[in-house]
């Protein structure tokens, strides 16, 4: 008698089963061959990201041994390929490069400017985005070429916030007042450093001889 019933348990499943692959089969069938195609498409552009930094990888390479033998103008045309085409990384890596080209040449200007977008580029890692400003404030201070309040206001954000360049920030806001001649802002910063504890030490050497020329 068992399985009498068991059979017709099996049959009514049976017949479940078949009135919902008539009513949603179609359905399970798309949806399956959408995830076949989505997995198929991912994969595909995983492989395709995969070989575009190898090749990114090689063109940096290639740039960077041009710069270092001293063939600027090559070197700058394909960091800039590389920073307006390639992969994530290596494009802000080159757009830095660049800027660098542009600062060591003399051309102060073009330099700043690719800092500048650089530090405003809010999809970036606020890491870089701040490495940016520090770059872009140091090569103005270098140059002797210095707004002293707009150096300043670019520096404000990072001095008070607890990231990375915060001291290197603090650093340059006391080499500004030190070089604008404001001798009084300049001791008062550089003592701050020299105490600072949480500072990297080699800063803290530079101001404690800072502060000796300066007659602490």
């Amino acid at each position: 008698m068992g399985d009498i019933f068991r059979e017709i348990d099996d049959e009514l499943r049976q017949e479940r089963f078949e009135k919902l692959w008539q009513r949603y089969g179609k359905i399970i069938i798309a949806a399956a061959v959408a995830l076949v195609v989505c997995v198929g498409g991912f994969k595909a552009f995983e492989h395709y990201q995969d070989k575009q930094r190898v090749i990114d990888s090689s063109k940096f390479a290639t740039a960077s041994k041009l710069l270092q033998g001293g063939n600027h103008i090559e070197a700058q045309a394909l960091f800039s390929n590389l920073g307006e085409s390639g992969s994530r990384g290596y494009a802000i890596l080159s757009q830095f490069k660049v800027a660098a080209i542009k600062a060591n040449s003399g051309d102060l200007i073009g330099a700043t400017k690719i800092y500048d977008q650089i530090s405003g580029n809010e999809s970036l890692d606020k890491t870089l985005r701040e490495a940016a400003v520090i770059f872009g404030v140091s090569r103005q201070l270098d140059s002797g070429q210095i707004d002293r309040s707009t150096l300043e206001s670019k520096l404000n954000t990072l001095k008070v916030n607890k990231g990375a360049w915060r001291h290197a920030a603090k650093e340059l806001h006391g080499l500004i007042a030190l070089q604008a001649g404001d001798l009084v802002v300049a001791r008062d910063i550089f003592t701050k450093i020299a105490d600072d504890f949480e500072a990297p030490r080699n800063m803290r050497a530079r101001a404690t001889q800072v502060l000796a020329v300066m007659g602490k």
